[in-house]
């Protein structure tokens, strides 16, 4: 990340992984009640900020797939120029956003979750609106369940609809991770009939207790109905598990393998067969902003 006044420049998004993913019940308003363990790794979108002399929100950059009405990290930047705008009693000025998007859309690593973090972390700091981390964390959610993950800091495991977060440590390993290049609807998946709804819920301590990054720990419910839906999925797990405990992240369509070792993770990249684009992450304990956020 590079700072000038004015400007953030190549400011990380990070991905997550869910290193499992239990559906454990349903809400009478729809939404489904879930138990998980979100992992950040160092695979990242690259977000650029510059402040304008007009009052404008604008991306300058074309992203495939994502029409400027429905990307995260202008809707953020919306949602926070007008609470910080209010909080301040003042107007703030506009700004540029250029994304450059490595995760891929529908892939389960919250590529658009961690854009909108990011770009509330950095333009908190830009706007200087000193919201605190809680305060950023309400805003979070009012863009989507798993925001206040990547402005939480660190890794958690998650309960009710992702919002409900405590922290855990994780061992530091490699993941290998492979996109079965399809977009994985995750409204179709929860929609679906079949779909797991009433495992048994678990505690903290279960996953702490157990080796959960390198498998052994739960599952993912989500898996069965997304390997029906997408065969290109079931096809990639199938390839990744002769290398190890291989698992889908949250509705897919990624899957991925923890090495302990980055010759192992190399090792797997290299034979990855040609119609799936592989590559390899290392854990991350902290998110790279964390620093840009006051308690």
């Amino acid at each position: 990340m590079n700072f000038h006044p004015g400007t953030l420049r190549a400011c990380p998004a990070p991905a997550k992984l869910n290193l499992f993913l239990h559906v454990v019940g349903r809400r009478e308003d729809g939404y489904h009640l879930l138990q998980t363990a979100f992992q950040l790794i160092d695979r990242c979108d690259l977000l650029s900020f510059s402040l304008r002399d007009d009052a404008a929100i604008c991306r300058t950059t074309d992203v495939k797939d994502v029409p400027l009405d429905t990307d995260l990290s202008v809707r953020a930047a919306n949602l926070l120029q007008n609470h910080a705008s209010d909080r301040l009693g003042r107007s703030l000025p506009g700004v540029d956003i250029a994304l450059e998007k490595r995760l891929p859309l529908g892939g389960g690593l919250g590529g658009g979750s961690s854009d909108a973090a990011t770009t509330l972390i950095a333009l908190n700091f830009l706007w200087g609106a000193n919201f605190t981390r809680a305060e950023l964390l309400r805003l979070g959610l009012q863009l989507g369940a798993d925001v206040p993950f990547f402005l939480s800091g660190g890794n958690a495991f998650a309960e009710g609809v992702g919002e409900l977060l405590s922290p855990i440590e994780t061992p530091d390993c490699w993941y290998v991770v492979i996109e079965p290049a399809v977009s994985v609807s995750t409204a179709s998946v929860f929609a679906e009939r079949d779909l797991t709804r009433d495992t048994k819920p678990v505690k903290i301590t279960d996953f702490s207790a157990s080796t959960s990054s390198f498998g052994g720990f739960g599952k993912n419910d989500l898996q069965t109905v997304v390997s029906r839906l997408y065969p290109p999925v079931a096809e990639a797990l199938r390839w990744l598990m002769n290398y190890g405990e291989a698992r889908m992240t949250g509705s897919g369509a990624c899957v991925f393998c923890a090495f302990h070792d980055e010759v192992a993770a190399d090792a797997v990249v290299k034979n990855v067969p040609q119609q799936w684009k592989a590559w390899k992450a290392r854990t991350l304990a902290r998110h790279p902003l964390d620093v840009l956020l006051r308690e």
